[in-house]
């Protein structure tokens, strides 16, 4: 088992890991849009904060030695189901025609008062 941190993406602001990698998976902590240099959240609305959090979902990933292209399953949650939408679209651009595994819940709660957080599982290739 491996702990993967790296300063491209927001620091941990809890006591976990920003992946671990056990064989070929990495299972990475749930990102929020905080920007790495600034630790505020940006983006005012669903659509931007998704995009900022797949932003630094990838950073941990290429950390990890993979991308966007290797991820089999991934975990939203919204602060507003109503915000569904305008995160799918934000979603589908990031990953294109690849189309991990997904499930989307509403919760109550975010850190920071994020609208978005999203953890994900990826497979490194031949590693």
């Amino acid at each position: 088992m491996e702990k993967i941190f790296t300063a491209d993406a927001p620091k941990a602001i809890g006591p976990y890991s920003h992946a671990i990698r056990s064989g070929n998976l990495i299972f990475c902590s749930g990102q929020t849009p905080l920007n790495p240099a600034t630790m505020l959240i940006e983006g005012a609305t669903a659509s931007e904060q998704t995009t900022l959090v797949l932003q630094n979902l990838e950073s941990v990933l290429k950390s990890a030695g993979c991308s966007r292209a290797n991820v089999l399953k991934t975990s939203v949650f919204l602060k507003n189901f109503a915000d569904f939408e305008k995160m799918n679209k934000a979603y589908e651009a990031f990953f294109g025609d690849h189309k991990p595994a997904r499930t989307t819940v509403e919760v109550s709660r975010l850190p920071r008062e994020a609208l978005v957080e999203i953890e994900c599982v990826a497979e490194v290739q031949g590693g």
